[in-house]
């Protein structure tokens, strides 16, 4: 059957959970979408559903998607970030050559209206299972430039958790420390590979304003000197109902991990992780889960090594520039 190629609309949003989920019958990456993730994430204010999504239907049914994302900045390059899903029965060299087209022509639409005259990259993440797509990345001049890594640790036999150092505290999220925690996260982040700064839309889409933020699991350290306006360290942290619905497990994800330079290398990041812990725990969650660079330039991988965490599987990170 010949295919149909058009946009996609929020109405859409049930197609691509039943498209994601028939993928996962066969890729296996531990992901599950509700059509409510879906609509989310197609609704956030760097998503042009117009001019920067396509489905590829057989009739009434999605069997492909295509989605280039813009980022808040070019420092000083674009990172577009770009993804796609392809039901196995249609992953054909046809579709992959179509979809491969799409992003590059797309990309560099949006990087036109968003950064013009910046470098561009583009930048597709996959599964260490999806080997279909990385495949088709690859014969079109991708390269393989980055591995995560997702870790876990069981919190029913959570081991002893490091401490906070004497005269830290952690103090509980509040949303009157929202952009001050967006600060804290874009100073710590700064420099680091494949990312860049968040804007407040962005941030409070993805993060602080999403249905699986969980305040109440989300510890600040704040920075006494400057009355509390000031946060520097942080573990943001979700919960994906979706995710249980489908597996049975209570999953806490520290989304969001790190400490401002003034308090590196004194326990801080493994000690207010290890507050975390505890506190989901104590929620009833299973167990965490966090993604991380594995070569993170602040040895982050370590960290969660101390609270129990250990590797489980892999992402890799697919770049044209």
């Amino acid at each position: 059957m010949d295919l149909t190629w058009r946009p996609l609309t929020l109405d859409d949003a049930p197609a691509l959970a039943r498209l994601y989920a028939a993928a996962e019958e066969v890729d296996r990456t531990g992901e599950h979408f509700s059509a409510e993730d879906l609509r989310e994430e197609l609704a956030g204010p760097n998503v042009d559903l117009a001019r920067a999504t396509v489905g590829a239907w057989a009739g009434d049914d999605l069997v492909g998607y295509g989605l280039a994302r813009r980022r808040d900045a070019a420092e000083p390059v674009h990172m577009i970030r770009i993804q796609s899903v392809v039901q196995p029965d249609h992953r054909t060299d046809a579709v992959g050559t179509h979809l491969v087209e799409w992003f590059a022509r797309t990309s560099r639409e949006v990087h036109e209206r968003a950064f013009p005259g910046a470098p561009l990259e583009l930048h597709h993440g996959s599964h260490q299972n999806e080997r279909w797509i990385a495949g088709v990345l690859t014969r079109a001049g991708y390269t393989h430039r980055r591995t995560m890594v997702t870790m876990r640790v069981s919190l029913a036999d959570l081991p002893p958790q490091p401490p906070l150092p004497d005269g830290i505290e952690a103090v509980p999220f509040g949303f009157e420390h929202d952009l001050a925690a967006l600060a804290a996260r874009n100073d710590t982040f700064a420099g680091h590979w494949g990312s860049t700064v968040y804007g407040p839309d962005a941030w409070r889409h993805l993060v602080t304003g999403s249905k699986d933020f969980r305040p109440d699991l989300s510890f600040l350290v704040l920075d006494g000197d400057s009355d509390g306006d000031k946060v520097l360290a942080f573990v943001l942290s979700h919960h994906y109902a979706s995710e249980t619905e489908a597996t049975g497990i209570r999953e806490h994800y520290a989304t969001w991990v790190g400490t401002r330079a003034v308090l590196r290398g004194r326990g801080v990041a493994s000690g207010l992780l290890g507050h975390t812990l505890r506190a989901a725990k104590n929620a009833g969650f299973d167990r965490s889960a966090l993604n991380v660079d594995v070569d993170n330039a602040h040895r982050a991988l370590g960290v969660y090594e101390r609270c129990g965490y250990r590797v489980d599987d892999e992402w890799h990170v697919y770049v044209l520039s």
